[in-house]
């Protein structure tokens, strides 16, 4: 690598990243007034980070269905006469971020996450993001009509590369500049300020004058190396759900120049996902298509032919995050969700795409000869766990209170006997989609420092804020998330810049 250079052109602000919070951020410091520089380690065929590979369900608050509907104007009058919609307020909203995280959550980041959430929403489609209704996974129709239930009710078009495409095109209308292949190595320090950023490009090192930095470039969950020495060894084995660059070298930056290390870094988002998915993100299968979602409705086992978590315990928004882990602790870190015919029809649509990976028999010894496991305890816990069932209404659109008694783990809803065949297996193991651990950051996405106060020019967003996460994550937070302190971290980053060239 030749020596360092600085490069001649200046910026107000520079965003290292370009997925969902990072280009929010650009797009809302130039709204601000802002010049605008984006810096994407990764080629162009390969950028948008996580969020190209997201389902794209996005939780905000809502008061009613004329909320929801004003994000979608195609929707017809006829359409909408069959929807219900039930309120999902700030305080459900907040109740529920903090519910699932144990009380963990950063009150000020949670309060604003939650209280910007819708009018986030509204920013985003006047900047043409599209929305449309999550019939598929979230409302079930009864009597002509769609109930929708589990504040999850709004997902971006065409999922996460609709969201990117939206999002690139808006970058593009607004003449703010992108550099790919361009990998942020150093934040630039001048008078106790950030100033800029030295990069990595075409094989030179460039120093970058800037006003202001935003870093929104993940957290470190694509680096074995560092899960194993936060997370633990165990974690070396996960399969990466989404971008192979999201490598932590944003934040090994900013803790350089005296930011603080904040939140739950032994901690991540992770699911129970296809046993034979890609090991890294396949940017020509984006879309979060490998997912086992259906687990609720499943009892799962590992190789040992042992249950091993409440499978009912909620709904799959709030468990989904938590349970990944727990499949990693498995023998081989591989468990196996199993259904009969009963609840085969109401598996999500991940099930029945050709990535799918199951097994199937018309007798249940049967299909355990064709699994690598404890085959006479895999029979013995399923013939156990009918045994427990307890009678009762079943309805897998509410929490039914339809469990077991005298088994451990409980199922504690949605509990129906495996009996009527044919009869199928779905292998799952683990995989990290971002790791909870990151920055301490202000609610208007300052970056703070170790020894207290801002540390001047530096901002943060999506991953890289910490303390909003601990252990667990409702579904759709975390792209609402990225989109609300991506927002804020660029308006505080041109402001910041104004101030700095008066």
């Amino acid at each position: 690598m030749s020596d360092q250079k600085t490069y001649s052109q200046n910026y107000d602000v520079v965003v290292v990243g370009s997925g969902n919070a990072a280009l929010c951020a650009a797009i809302s410091a130039r709204e601000g007034g802002a010049s605008v520089l984006v810096l994407e380690k990764a080629p162009e065929h390969k950028r948008g980070g996580n969020s190209y590979f997201t389902d794209g369900a996005i939780r905000f608050a809502y008061n009613d269905l004329e909320d929801i509907l004003k994000l979608m104007p195609d929707v017809t009058d006829e359409q909408a006469e069959k929807i219900v919609m039930p309120e999902y307020s700030p305080s459900a909203y907040y109740e529920d971020l903090m519910r699932v995280n144990s009380g963990k959550s950063d009150p000020d980041l949670a309060d604003q996450l939650v209280n910007r959430s819708y009018e986030t929403i509204k920013w985003m489609k006047g900047h043409g993001v599209k929305f449309e209704l999550n019939y598929g996974n979230q409302s079930f129709e009864k009597e002509g009509k769609f109930h929708f239930w589990g504040g999850l009710p709004v997902k971006t078009e065409n999922k996460g590369i609709g969201l990117m495409t939206s999002l690139f095109n808006r970058v593009e209308e607004l003449g703010i500049e992108i550099w790919y292949e361009s990998a942020a190595k150093e934040l630039k320090k001048e008078e106790d300020r950030v100033a800029g950023v030295v990069v990595e490009k075409d094989g030179q090192s460039l120093e970058v004058n800037a006003s202001s930095v935003v870093l929104a470039c993940g957290s470190f969950e694509a680096n074995k190396q560092i899960r194993s020495e936060q997370m633990g060894d165990e974690w070396e084995a996960a399969i990466v759900r989404g971008t192979e660059y999201n490598t932590g070298e944003g934040l090994s930056m900013a803790l350089d120049v005296g930011a603080e290390k904040f939140g739950n870094w032994a901690g991540c988002h992770s699911i129970g996902t296809d046993a034979n998915a890609p090991k890294v993100g396949d940017f020509t299968k984006p879309g979060d298509i490998y997912k086992k979602h259906s687990y609720p409705l499943s009892i799962m086992l590992n190789k040992d032919g042992k249950r091993f978590v409440d499978e009912g315990a909620d709904f799959r928004n709030y468990t989904y995050a938590k349970y990944g882990r727990e499949i990693l602790k498995q023998p081989d870190h591989v468990a196996y969700q199993i259904y009969d015919s009963q609840v085969r029809p109401m598996l999500r649509k991940e099930y029945d795409l050709e990535e799918a990976t199951f097994y199937q028999a018309d007798r249940l010894e049967d299909l355990v000869d064709q699994l690598p496991v404890d085959k006479a305890q895999f029979l013995k816990t399923i013939e156990k766990y009918n045994e427990a069932v307890r009678p009762g209404d079943y309805n897998p659109t509410v929490k039914d209170g339809k469990g077991t008694e005298g088994i451990n783990p409980p199922k504690t809803n949605w509990a129906l006997p495996i009996e009527k065949g044919p009869f199928y297996a779905f292998p799952v193991t683990c995989g990290i989609t971002f790791s909870f651990g990151g920055l301490r950051v202000s609610p208007e996405g300052e970056v703070l420092r170790k020894s207290d106060g801002t540390l001047d020019g530096l901002f943060a967003a999506g991953e890289m804020v910490g303390g909003i996460f601990y252990e667990n994550y409702p579904g759709g937070s975390g792209l609402m998330s990225g989109a609300v302190f991506g927002k804020l971290a660029g308006e505080s980053a041109a402001k910041y810049s104004r101030l700095i060239r008066k």
